[in-house]
């Protein structure tokens, strides 16, 4: 007999005080373009806008992360104005990063410079969070973050993400973080 392991094979529907998180759609596109072709956005991830290409293909990364591993990205929308807020949730990249991720979820955020400042991103972390804890296929979570970015430091800290190391990621420094869900 084979039986298969529970998971999410789409993006549940997660609601919030002012945002709705759901799986990316195809009428995403446009927002998701405009948002990774932002400096701001890129600054400390990649230091380049990406085209609309490379775009179209971490969406397509979002929704095999769902449908091959039973977690992944949202999409983050205002409720009032149906505005892409930006891109959080839960990655297994298989990144060549020391030390190793290999068997974390690993967090990440975006957010559109639109929406700095407002308390957006932290509602959407801890409601995935939530989600994941609740989900139990992780004991904990980690995240990566340039030193730089102090703003993403300071919010990974205010979610309940604890520093355990410095490390590197492509030849730069990267602190390392991660949260306990036991």
């Amino acid at each position: 007999m084979i039986i298969e392991e529970e998971r999410c094979t789409t993006a549940p529907t997660l609601e919030g005080e002012r945002i709705i998180m759901r799986a990316h759609q195809p009428s995403d596109f446009d927002a998701c373009c405009e948002l990774w072709a932002e400096p701001e956005v890129v600054r400390y991830i990649s230091g380049k806008p990406s085209s609309r290409s490379d775009t179209w293909g971490r969406l397509l990364k979002y929704a095999g992360h769902w449908s091959l591993s039973g977690f992944g990205y949202w999409a983050v929308i205002e409720k009032n104005s149906g505005a892409l807020i930006g891109d959080i949730g839960f990655a297994d990249f298989k990144r060549e990063i020391s030390p190793s991720l290999e068997g974390f979820a690993e967090a990440g955020w975006v957010t559109s410079p639109k929406f700095h400042g407002k308390g957006y991103a932290r509602e959407a972390v801890e409601l995935s969070l939530s989600w994941l804890k609740r989900s139990r296929r992780f004991p904990e979570v980690h995240c990566i973050i340039a030193p730089e970015n102090t703003s993403s430091i300071g919010l990974a800290e205010r979610v309940g993400f604890k520093k355990y190391t410095d490390g590197v990621y492509m030849g730069e420094p990267t602190v390392f973080m991660k949260q306990s869900f036991a």
